[in-house]
């Protein structure tokens, strides 16, 4: 059984940074794609940044330069570093990963980034 488990979310003020993670339960050489994506209340869940398992990273604009998204093999972990958040950061953030075998997407549980002062 696959399992994603992100942490390193909370409340931080404008400006400051947090590091999240997504561990997995397996090799992450076994998926194609690990991806994060955030959602606001009443909002849709959008994606923010993804890693392929050629190593190729993308970011939506508006993140672009200000979060970092990097995987450690040997810990089966995937990082995304969040640099000069902004309020409308603000979210709940998913890993999410595509497997090679058998195609099938899995999520993890989420992990609340509140940007306030």
């Amino acid at each position: 059984q696959v399992q994603l488990v992100e942490s390193g979310g909370g409340l931080v003020q404008p400006g400051g940074s947090l590091r999240l993670s997504c561990a997995i339960s397996g090799s992450i050489l076994s998926f194609y794609a690990v991806n994060w994506y955030r959602q606001a209340p009443g909002k849709q869940r959008d994606l923010v940044a993804s890693i392929t398992d050629g190593g190729i990273t993308n970011y939506v604009d508006s993140v672009k330069g200000r979060f970092t998204i990097s995987r450690d093999n040997a810990k089966n972990t995937v990082y995304l570093q969040m640099n000069s958040l902004k309020p409308e950061d603000t979210a709940v953030y998913y890993c999410n990963a595509g497997a090679i075998l058998g195609g099938r997407i899995f999520w993890g549980q989420g992990t609340q980034v509140t940007v306030s002062s």
